[in-house]
């Protein structure tokens, strides 16, 4: 009996490898859970090292399977999540809205980034926890946008408690791979016609 033809990538069109970084405490294993699972813990576990989850999205008439890693915000685990950055394809920069100190650090993660991942990996500023009440924000809109407008990258403000904006931001960073991956095949496609 003869074997089925074997048909690649059977279950999506493309294969999209994410990255969440920022400080321990921000909410990167909250957004993922969030985003994959439809659910939202409040007690607070530490990631060890690096986790992942993978979620199939349709977008724009494409089967997208997003691979979405987790890493450890703290200090000891950078040298293990330095050798991811170098597969990524997009790397969701997140801070603490509450919190300055991890705003104030995404200067450090963009500069991991440029030392560590390709050059053409798209990025995106996440604001967590903006469900927070107005008193305990400690970093306005503004500043966000301002940073992300520095960076030229897009800027979001989200919560994983509320699910604010949660498949917004991974849609839209998704997207622009998505369109940056059919651009290079389409000039594959061209340079193969042409001898």
């Amino acid at each position: 009996m003869a074997a089925p033809p074997a048909r690649a990538r059977a279950d999506y069109d493309y294969l999209i490898k994410l990255l969440l970084i920022g400080d321990s405490g921000v909410g990167k294993s909250c957004l993922l859970l969030r985003f994959s699972d439809g659910s939202f813990t409040t007690s607070f576990i530490t990631t060890i090292g690096i986790d992942f989850k993978i979620r199939t999205v349709e977008l724009d008439g494409k089967r997208i399977k997003l691979q979405i890693w987790d890493t450890a915000g703290q200090e000891r685990f950078r040298t293990i999540t330095t050798a991811y950055y170098r597969g990524a394809m997009g790397i969701l920069l997140v801070y603490d809205v509450t919190d300055e100190a991890s705003f104030n650090n995404i200067r450090n993660w963009i500069k991991n980034i440029e030392q560590h991942a390709s050059d053409n990996v798209s990025k995106i500023l996440v604001g967590n926890k903006a469900d927070m009440d107005e008193s305990k924000r400690a970093v306005p809109t503004s500043k966000g946008q301002a940073l992300a407008d520095e960076y030229g990258i897009q800027f979001f403000e989200a919560s994983a408690k509320t699910n604010m904006n949660v498949e917004q931001v991974f849609f839209s960073i998704a997207r622009d791979i998505k369109q940056r991956l059919s651009e290079a095949d389409s000039k594959t496609e061209v340079s193969q016609s042409f001898p």
